[in-house]
């Protein structure tokens, strides 16, 4: 069985994101294992300058990496990622492996996303679209795609 980590910067605030989390993490339970580690946001002033944002990626960074599993295959969700349909991101499970992973590792930024080095040292950048969401509401629109990937592998009827 495959194991998922979810790794978010920032804690879910809003009950109907947790609520949605909640609904895809219990359907994934019958197909593999997900762990989400929520990470805290670093500390930003109201209008943080350009070198105020960058020391807090780069605090944030090192939580990130440091909640990374050992020998999982890591994916940087970021807008300049590569862009999949639902049936080519059940095919990256697939591709995970058959490169001899067992467990993968998703990585969702905060508000001013991920720091250049989490993103070159992932074996995949994703993007799941050219348009901005809020980060918490990616940390839904991610389970759900888990989801609709393990049953686009099982041949279940979710995935019209």
């Amino acid at each position: 069985m495959l194991s998922v980590d979810i790794i978010c910067v920032g804690k879910l605030k809003e009950r109907f994101y947790a609520e949605a989390c909640e609904e895809y993490l219990k359907r994934l339970g019958a197909f593999c294992s997900v762990k989400v580690t929520e990470l805290p946001e670093a500390r930003r002033p109201k209008e943080p300058s350009p070198a105020e944002t960058a020391a807090a990626l780069l605090k944030e960074t090192e939580q990130i990496l440091s909640a990374i599993p050992k020998g999982a295959f890591t994916v940087a969700m970021c807008i300049e990622g590569k862009s999949l349909s639902s049936e080519g991101f059940s095919e990256l499970f697939s591709e995970a492996g058959t490169r001899g992973f067992s467990r993968a590792a998703f990585i969702i930024g905060g508000s001013d996303g991920l720091h250049e080095s989490v993103k070159s040292q992932a074996h995949c950048k994703l993007s799941m679209s050219k348009m901005t969401f809020p980060h918490h509401l990616a940390r839904v629109m991610l389970l759900e795609q888990i989801y609709r990937a393990f049953c686009i592998r099982g041949g279940r009827k979710y995935h019209k």
